[in-house]
């Protein structure tokens, strides 16, 4: 009886003593439950593991977007015939560099004849009303003039002053100038370059034609960029905003100077226009660029991580957080896409270093876990 007392409990020992050795295998399942994949440095470097800080300042915080570089409208000249006639010199020609009054072209007008010979007959009516002025004045001081006759021809010597400075200042309105009396020079007004030329020797210009563009001068030491966004990143621009400007192996940085404040009823989008320091003059006007808003800064903008950071687990998006002992899921809220790279609204730090590249291979270290808890 003793011997059968003392067997129950050497077995109760027994099974007293081993009851706490399967507790490191629960600690392991919880620690796969909860995601965890434990991977040394070189085990790391070993996947290609690629690791990143994300911040609100890199690539997805700037807005993308094709753009077309265009002339400063406040510095751009339509040069036209002010009146009918033909064209019979071009001196300038497409691509040009101008100064302010420098001669683009001669036109030969039969309304440029009549303008001057206006001038000239006022002229002669001047000429003659001073001379009758002149005469009777001294008529009068002798008292063979009466005053009121002195006073008509005062007036009509005024009259014939006025005519001369109306028919002169029609002249110059016209552009009217030259070696003769039927030549329109047509000059430049504004320093630039000739950004477009549609007249060609021997053109006509008729009555109805006449206003129709010669020349167009444009000053191209300052470009707009153009460019036309969604409305919700539209939200996200300020004027003075960065923009990162490149084409052909060419990049150069412009500042926004508008934003629309009404969406294009055509495109549903809203444009956006940058100004661009040109006095290199290595961009040219109707150039096709591709411009990058830079909105960091602005107050508010998410963390950018790239799209390869991301993966499912349980039906969940998460990313894989730098741990001391390898790396940690980290359930997130995705926001929107920006080419290669993800908005993460919420779940993820500043500062908080994660997993960029390769990161299916850390999920596959996860179920590897799971399965070997099963087992």
């Amino acid at each position: 009886m003793h011997r059968i007392a003392a067997a129950l409990c050497v077995a109760t020992l027994i099974a007293g003593c081993g009851a706490p050795a399967p507790q490191p295998e629960n600690k392991t399942a919880e620690a796969h439950a909860e995601g965890t994949a434990t991977l040394t440095a070189e085990q790391i470097a070993s996947a290609n593991i690629t690791l990143i800080r994300p911040g609100r300042g890199g690539a997805g915080a700037a807005i993308e977007a094709p753009a077309l570089l265009e002339s400063d409208p406040d510095a751009t000249r339509v040069v036209a015939a002010p009146l009918e006639g033909r064209v019979i010199a071009l001196v300038r020609n497409l691509g040009d560099a101008v100064r302010r009054g420098d001669t683009l072209a001669v036109i030969e007008s039969r309304q440029a004849a009549g303008l001057q010979a206006e001038v000239e007959k006022a002229r002669t009516r001047l000429e003659l009303a001073r001379k009758t002025l002149a005469r009777d004045e001294a008529l009068y001081a002798r008292g063979f003039r009466p005053l009121r006759e002195v006073e008509i021809s005062r007036a009509a010597a005024e009259q014939a002053e006025t005519d001369v400075r109306l028919a002169r200042q029609q002249v110059a309105a016209s552009g009217v100038r030259g070696g003769s009396l039927n030549r329109i020079v047509i000059t430049a007004p504004i320093a630039g370059r000739v950004v477009a030329r549609s007249a060609v020797p021997g053109q006509m210009f008729t009555a109805d034609a006449a206003e129709t563009e010669l020349f167009r001068i444009a000053a191209l030491e300052r470009l707009s960029v153009a460019l036309s966004i969604a409305a919700g990143d539209a939200a996200r621009v300020r004027p003075g905003n960065p923009v990162e400007v490149t084409a052909a192996g060419r990049t150069a940085m412009a500042r926004v100077r508008f934003v629309a404040p009404a969406l294009d009823p055509q495109t549903r989008l809203v444009r956006v226009i940058a100004d661009l320091d040109n006095r290199g003059g290595q961009w040219r006007a109707g150039e096709p660029v591709q411009a990058r808003i830079e909105v960091a800064g602005a107050g508010g903008a998410p963390l950018m991580v790239p799209a390869t950071a991301v993966q499912t687990v349980e039906n969940r998006p998460v990313l894989f957080v730098r741990t001391p002992q390898g790396f940690r899921t980290r359930p997130v809220t995705l926001g929107a896409r920006d080419g290669a790279m993800v908005a993460i609204l919420a779940g993820l730090s500043d500062g908080e270093q994660i997993a960029a590249t390769n990161t299916f291979t850390l999920k596959a270290e996860l179920g590897k876990g799971e399965a070997s808890h099963e087992d």
